[in-house]
């Protein structure tokens, strides 16, 4: 198979991972900057173009989009969807996984576990929105962060409203959603395939650290994931569209809770902490899967 690589840089370790997966398969494998890729909106014969040659004969593509790019990005997988090229996300999922509100929104309609959430537009309504949550404290989130940035646990009410009407200030669009104490700093990431959950690693916030992401210092560790929570994160990941995705839960006392889906999750992190080999089972998902015309899963909401 030719599969390319949509990625900004090829030193990554996901990118350089995903690259010698294919090509120790027997694929030939190229890594892509999508942002250096224009596009010919045609409908004769639609094309990519990158570096002055148009990007043809391709049977798969795997995004790598970055989240400050998701416009530019998805335009890119969305152009190689229309001239019939196998992608491991499309660009209507992974645009819908990158609104958190959007997403929250739709795993609530397929009753999926999430933690209790609010959101508002007028600084008139803190009060309100803060009793939707059961009160301080409470978590803060940017819509538009990533990595952890942008998200605050305030403790208390007038925290809670200080931080709130900063944000509201800046005209900047968040979340409030309930703090989940008894999940005591830790997460877990799933990594879902097609459907099956591949790999699950328990991430560890650092001490004195309600965050556990392992750029903020967490660290990881393999964990034996219950059967609930391997079908929310199967059920997560279908739900938003997504054949290869990162799912986050929290353990609280009302069961598995969604916190994020991921639709670049890395590769690092999880390879390291339970010695799997996610890389080849990606590429061994496109083998079996881009032949068969699987590039319809549209889901409309």
């Amino acid at each position: 198979m030719k599969i390319a690589i949509l990625s900004q840089d090829g030193s990554l370790y996901s990118t350089r991972r995903l690259k010698e997966a294919g090509e120790q398969r027997g694929n030939e494998m190229r890594v892509v900057d999508y942002l250096r890729c224009y596009m010919n909106i045609t409908a004769h014969k639609p094309t990519v173009v990158y570096q002055g040659k148009p990007l043809e004969n391709f049977d798969a593509i795997i995004p790598r989009v970055g989240a400050s790019q998701t416009f530019y990005g998805t335009a890119v997988v969305r152009q190689f969807e229309v001239m019939g090229v196998f992608s491991a996300n499309e660009s209507q999922a992974i645009s819908r996984s990158r609104d958190k509100l959007h997403c929250l929104q739709i795993l609530s309609r397929e009753g999926i576990g999430l933690p209790v959430t609010g959101f508002a537009h007028s600084t008139k309504d803190i009060e309100g929105l803060i009793d939707i949550v059961g009160g301080a404290p409470l978590v803060i989130k940017l819509l538009e962060g990533t990595q952890g940035i942008g998200v605050v646990l305030a403790e208390t009410y007038q925290a809670a409203k200080s931080v709130i009407e900063a944000f509201r200030g800046l005209n900047a669009n968040i979340l409030v959603q309930e703090f989940i104490k008894e999940a005591g700093g830790m997460d877990i990431r799933c990594f879902v395939i097609g459907e099956k959950v591949v790999a699950s690693m328990k991430r560890q916030g650092a001490p004195g650290e309600f965050r556990s992401n392992l750029h903020r210092g967490g660290t990881a560790e393999e964990i034996k994931l219950t059967p609930e929570e391997r079908t929310t994160a199967i059920r997560a990941a279908k739900a938003m569209g997504l054949k290869v995705a990162g799912v986050d839960l929290l353990r609280s006392n009302h069961g598995p809770v969604v916190m994020e889906v991921n639709s670049s999750p890395g590769l690092e992190g999880i390879e390291k902490a339970t010695e799997i080999d996610v890389a080849s089972k990606i590429i061994e998902f496109l083998e079996k899967n881009a032949a068969k015309g699987k590039n319809r899963g549209r889901i409309q909401y």
